[in-house]
């Protein structure tokens, strides 16, 4: 099969560098096929969790040993865009897309996207965020939302409007940001999950240059019903990552989700950019990446 696949470092989690995949086919070639069935070798993948190491800048070099041709990484804390540029550069990967930078993550500190009275705290960070994006060539950018104990109206406003600011600077960049409903058993209390109130928002923003993060694994747990979601939620996604439910282990470890048909079904409904492997390997790296060649792709 023609699919090849990358990884992905990521500061969330010390687990580290992902996979994640794009088709090969261009988009338009899904769209004016779906009455056909889609071929998996249309697709490349790349994984998230799947390579260890002690900080982001080594998962670079890990990834790229572990096979893989591109990364996803949190944001890197602690590390100037010069010292993650070189890093990126020596390892040859590409890179695919970064995470707001947010605060301490270690202390659950994951953004002040909706909290009133942070504008300035938002927009600095997203503008750090974008000096890092394009140093390392990231066309993508998860823009977090944050967590909060009560949601009130005025949330939702600063949320919208936050939003909205960054929607400018990104389509006077070029970059695409990306919004993920997270569900609460994973992060309690993360403001933004609900995929209704993520696609309205996408809606009434209504720029190109703002979409939606659908993390399979996240959608199972808010809101299941996966094939008729993933086709109607298609048209305001952006970036995709995959892993299985409960455990965010491989997705071919027991668990509710046949990735083996979600995969094709993902490529059958349109999408043609990478997806990224947001899981936490059952045991041996290496052993936990014969999923892809069992399921017919490739690094």
């Amino acid at each position: 099969m023609s699919s090849r696949c990358h990884a992905r470092c990521s500061a969330r989690d010390g687990a580290a560098a992902a996979a994640v995949s794009r088709a090969s086919a261009p988009l338009n070639s899904f769209c004016s096929c779906r009455d056909r069935p889609a071929r998996p070798r249309d697709i490349k993948m790349v994984a998230i969790h799947c390579v260890g190491g002690s900080t982001i800048l080594d998962r670079y070099a890990l990834a790229k040993a572990a096979g893989f041709k591109a990364v996803e990484t949190g944001f890197p804390f602690g590390h100037s865009i010069e010292e993650v540029r070189q890093a990126k550069e020596n390892s040859g990967l590409e890179q695919v897309l970064i995470n707001l930078r947010t605060g301490d993550v270690s202390k659950g500190e994951l953004g002040v996207t909706a909290v009133p009275g942070k504008e300035e705290e938002f927009k600095s960070n997203f503008n750090i965020t974008i000096d890092y994006a394009k140093a390392l060539n990231a066309k993508k950018i998860h823009i977090m939302a944050g967590k909060l104990d009560n949601v009130t109206a005025a949330n939702w406003e600063t949320y919208e409007s936050n939003l909205n600011y960054a929607a400018g600077i990104l389509e006077r960049e070029n970059l695409l940001g990306v919004i993920e409903p997270i569900n609460q058993h994973s992060v309690p209390k993360y403001f933004l999950s609900d995929y209704g109130k993520a696609i309205d928002i996408i809606k009434k923003i209504n720029n190109p240059h703002l979409k939606l993060q659908l993390d399979i694994f996240h959608l199972q747990h808010i809101a299941g019903d996966l094939s008729h979601n993933i086709r109607d939620m298609m048209p305001y996604v952006g970036h995709v990552q995959i892993a299985q439910v409960p455990s965010r282990n491989e997705p071919d470890t027991p668990g509710e989700i046949n990735y083996k048909y979600i995969l094709q079904y993902i490529a059958e409904n349109g999408y043609s950019d990478w997806i990224g492997l947001e899981y936490k390997p059952r045991g041996n790296t290496a052993e936990g990446l014969q999923w892809i060649s069992n399921y017919g792709y490739q690094l």
